[in-house]
């Protein structure tokens, strides 16, 4: 290939695709275009409805891409503006079937049974009523079909009605058959299209017109109503786009003028008058307001802000001006980041949604082969009559479509995520949930996490009595540091109005303190541990932080030339929900333990109060060996926010990131905590056990309502229309099952 080819292979295209509702549509989508020559690298989300592929045009067109897309069964459109605020283009109403106008698939689902090409999905039907849906169309024509058909039966001499029945069995199934066989064309033969298609055209052959029309009016009514539902787990997801306004009063030369909140750039600043949406992630600069973030957090009190405090775009000014300056990009604001997380999340299956694509994968062709075998060995073996057990054979065929089982695992995961981001709760995934459903023991940070995260001074001690000085040296030391402990000396210092000289050449030393030069010498600040190996302690300071360290306070050292120079106390107070937080996991049967850099009085000192085990004077790599001691007979979850949490974070069973937390913790951890609440941790947990037991009611449902009526079927108890009935009915439970996560409440 030459390097004008190299480049073009390297280029990413994305489209927006109407339909998307279920794991098999995705996987249908991508099967069938990994195909095609100079395609790589596909990725298709069915939570925001997108695609996106590094596509060759010397080798494939973009064209013959989006020609492949639309034989599936769906739309698919340009994606003018991709961002990730890009909340869902489409959103189709269905999962699976073959009706209405689109399919589609969830990203990562290998399920040749659910419709490997799957089901057929509505496209842009997100907002429609569902009589305006492709899908609701397709019911409605169906439907008259039938009606004309039973109509003709009374009013037409002889066979007539029979071929009306015909007809309207050969109109209805006609889109179904056609993305069948674009489906196998695709190199998907085990479809819910082919088997209906298979289905109708056998009773047609033993000629039971009446009820082949019946299963396809009823198929499709399955499919609607499946669709209706799955749309409504993505309805909370497309809700937070719609959360950020679509225009801002940008602020110029003291004139204000509106424009596109997309176009707003880092450093702006924008007015955002009483009762108005903030635009922009940033930091207010001027004036002060009461700032709704339930939208965002979905914290119900609004917080007092003024300047300097930051800010997310969606949440709400509620009773006066305030001028913003933009510190996010606009793809980068807190709900893009949101969404972002959750659309990731939809592609991270759990291990037992993977499990059931497995088995799908053996399971659909050995119900082909068992109604072969019921279709031919009785007639052969015995003498019995073809039309009654080919008659059995296609109802096997209909029933035996394991659509439910596949969705089962997908959809509750989708109604969970969407569930948990309204709540402030995310997880990245399935997998993520599968384990954290699972843990029994919890491990916080203290700085930030289980505590505010913004220390005061409480103590100043000089053995000289010049606690002045003592400020002095440590502010010059602290300068320019934004670390919480840091920040407290510089604002009592300045509190005091104590002036200092900022020192030269600062570096931090991991887990010990900070070290400047001052003066033309070296001045310390940090842990008294190192200050006594640095031979620096005296007996009274001992005693003096000794004593501090009991109140639960945090005790830093300031000495130079191995001399100690004082010490200066800080107290960072547990969060208000802390103590409440503990008391709900041990609700849940879960041990937590406070994992601290801070000495061991005053860690004791601060779990006491929170009744929880404590391991202290931990260096981030102890954290990180910590976890791994712990997670060897335990299924651990990590709580942190900083830099030297993300170690801790990603060795944990679950890492889970305060909301406020870095960007390196975040991006570590497996799930967030956006609202900044300890209590959301049993919170989490719930969530992650309510999905579990969704997940597996909805595979007893699947399982169950086909082992039944497979038995009936075969033993000819149940026919066609009931089968469809059953399949479509079992899909549409499911769903609806799944669907009850919505309304969870993470309190107990």
């Amino acid at each position: 290939m030459s390097l004008k080819q190299d480049d073009r292979a390297a280029n990413t295209h994305s489209w927006t695709v109407g339909g998307m509702d279920c794991a098999s549509c995705a996987n249908k989508i991508r099967t069938a275009l990994e195909r095609l020559p100079g395609v790589s690298d596909v990725r298709v989300s069915v939570m925001s409805e997108t695609l996106a592929l590094a596509l060759d045009e010397g080798r494939t067109e973009r064209g013959k891409v989006e020609r492949t897309v639309e034989k599936l069964g769906y739309t698919v459109s340009t994606r003018q503006n991709p961002s990730a605020l890009d909340s869902g283009g489409p959103a189709a109403g269905a999962c699976c079937g073959g009706h209405g106008s689109r399919q589609d698939q969830e990203p990562g689902s290998s399920d040749p049974g659910h419709g490997a090409a799957g089901h057929t999905h509505g496209a842009d039907d997100g907002g429609k009523s569902w009589y305006r849906t492709g899908k609701g169309r397709l019911v409605i024509f169906t439907g008259l079909l039938l009606a004309a058909a039973w109509g003709a039966e009374f009013a037409l001499p002889g066979d007539l009605g029979m071929w009306a029945f015909v007809a309207a069995c050969l109109i209805g199934v006609a889109p179904v058959a056609r993305r069948a066989f674009a489906a196998l064309r695709a190199g998907m033969p085990f479809t819910i299209e082919m088997l209906m298609t298979v289905a109708a055209a056998g009773a047609l052959f033993i000629g039971a017109a009446e009820e082949a029309a019946l299963v396809v009016f009823l198929f499709a009514v399955g499919e609607l109503l499946e669709g209706v539902a799955a749309n409504r787990a993505r309805a909370g997801i497309r809700a937070l786009g719609d959360l950020v306004p679509k225009t801002a009063l940008l602020e110029e030369n003291g004139k204000t003028r509106k424009v596109q909140a997309s176009e707003l750039v880092i450093g702006q600043i924008v007015v955002v008058r009483p009762g108005d949406r903030i635009p922009a992630d940033g930091a207010i600069v001027d004036g002060m307001a009461g700032i709704d973030e339930a939208p965002v957090t979905g914290e119900s009190v609004p917080k007092s802000k003024g300047e300097g405090d930051e800010v997310f775009a969606g949440s709400i000014s509620t009773d006066a001006a305030i001028k913003v300056r933009v510190t996010r990009a606009p793809e980068d604001n807190t709900i893009a980041r949101i969404i972002r997380l959750v659309e990731e999340a939809q592609e991270a299956r759990a291990p037992t949604e993977r499990f059931i694509d497995r088995f799908s994968r053996y399971y659909m062709p050995a119900i082909v082969a068992l109604a072969i075998l019921v279709a031919i060995v009785p007639p052969l073996a015995a003498g019995a009559a073809w039309d009654v057990w080919v008659y059995r054979a296609l109802a096997l065929l209909l029933i035996g479509c394991p659509c439910a089982l596949v969705i089962s695992v997908p959809a509750s995961i989708a109604s969970s995520l969407s569930a948990g981001a309204r709540r402030g709760l995310l997880l990245k995934g399935g997998a993520v949930i599968e384990a954290a459903a699972r843990v029994n023991l919890v491990t916080f940070d203290k700085t930030g996490t289980l505590t505010v995260g913004r220390p005061v001074v409480t103590d100043v001690w000089s053995p000289d009595g010049d606690e002045k000085a003592v400020l002095a040296l440590a502010a010059g030391v602290e300068a320019g540091s934004s670390h919480p402990l840091a920040e407290a000396v510089l604002a009592h210092a300045e509190g005091q109005g104590i002036a200092f000289e900022a020192g030269r050449d600062a570096r931090a030393i991991p887990g010990r303190g900070v070290e400047a030069q001052l003066g033309g010498e070296t001045v310390f600040v940090g842990s008294p541990r190192h200050a006594e190996e640095r031979g620096a302690m005296t007996p009274d300071a001992k005693a003096r932080i000794e004593a501090l360290e009991a109140e639960g306070k945090t005790v830093a050292a300031v000495f130079r030339a191995s001399a100690l120079s004082g010490v200066i106390a800080l107290r960072d107070e547990p969060r208000e929900d802390a103590a409440a937080a503990m008391y709900d996991l041990k609700e849940l049967g879960v041990r937590s333990v406070m994992l601290t850099g801070d000495n061991a009085r005053t860690a004791e000192a601060i779990a006491g109060s929170l009744s929880m085990e404590y391991r202290a004077e931990l260096l981030p790599d102890d954290k990180v060996s910590a976890i791994r001691e712990l997670t060897a007979g335990n299924t651990v979850m990590m709580i942190g926010d900083g830099i030297n949490d993300a170690p801790a974070l990603a060795t944990a069973d679950v890492g889970v990131a305060m909301g406020s937390g870095t960007d390196v913790a975040l991006e570590s951890a497996d799930g967030a905590l956006l609202r900044n609440r300890v209590g959301d941790v049993a919170g989490l947990l719930r969530l992650a056990r309510a999905t579990m037991a969704n997940i597996r009611q909805n595979i007893t449902i699947a399982l169950g309502l086909k082992a039944v009526f497979l038995v009936t079927t075969v033993l000819g108890i149940t026919g066609l229309w009931i089968a469809i009935l059953a399949d479509t009915g079992a899909t549409v439970l499911v769903t609806l099952n799944a669907l009850r996560l919505l309304g969870f409440r993470s309190e107990r």
